[in-house]
């Protein structure tokens, strides 16, 4: 069972999705990581939105013009993605098993965006299958894009994944680090508590 498992027992999608809302009524952005896609790859690209949860980051996406997938397990935040935007292919299935031929999509997207604290919510020990998994969903030059909290401050639960284990295991499935934010805003990362790491498919 992942960590999101245990804090939501699978039921917080209509709470998730209400909070973002009263988020975006008080003025704050609530597209950062769909503007910092959208700044690392052309209009028309294939994403992957990796825990997708309700769909706020891949239905601005495909606003703007992207070719998107999103997958989830949690079958409450699929729901209130797909009355949202039911045009959209939303899938469900756990990140360590996600494998885009049984699914039957092509795996040559150019982008996989995981936001959300997603890798820092997965059940401890099963990371570096997971990001296995989702650099096989890239083509060959493709970004995976993750951000994750590394401090109590950042998290709903205590760190699990340092940046350090985070990179190795991506070195271990082909990916090499091309840059490192602070903030969905591509703020400088100068050490703090949260990080949005960038890394591409092959050298």
């Amino acid at each position: 069972m992942s960590r999101w498992q245990e804090l939501t027992g699978g039921t917080s999608g209509a709470e998730y999705a209400a909070r973002f809302e009263a988020l975006g009524r008080s003025g704050k952005d609530m597209h950062g990581e769909a503007a910092l896609c959208a700044a690392l790859v052309p209009v028309g690209s294939r994403v992957l939105d990796a825990g997708c949860g309700t769909g706020r980051v891949m239905i601005r996406l495909s606003e703007l013009g992207y070719d998107c997938v999103g997958f989830d397990l949690d079958a409450s935040m699929l729901d209130v993605a797909r009355e949202q935007a039911p045009q959209l292919p939303w899938f469900q299935t756990d990140a360590t098993e996600f494998d885009a031929a049984l699914l039957g999509i092509e795996a040559d997207f150019d982008l996989v965006i995981a936001a959300g604290n997603v890798l820092a919510l997965l059940a401890p020990g099963t990371e570096a299958t997971v990001v296995s998994r989702l650099a096989a969903a890239l083509r060959p030059g493709g970004l995976l894009v993750a951000g994750f909290g590394l401090d109590a401050a950042h998290l709903p639960v205590p760190p699990s994944l340092t940046l350090q284990e985070y990179d190795a295991h991506c070195a271990a499935a082909g990916l090499t680090l091309v840059d490192r934010f602070a903030t969905w805003d591509a703020a400088a990362y100068d050490g703090g508590g949260y990080a949005v790491s960038v890394h591409r498919l092959g050298s």
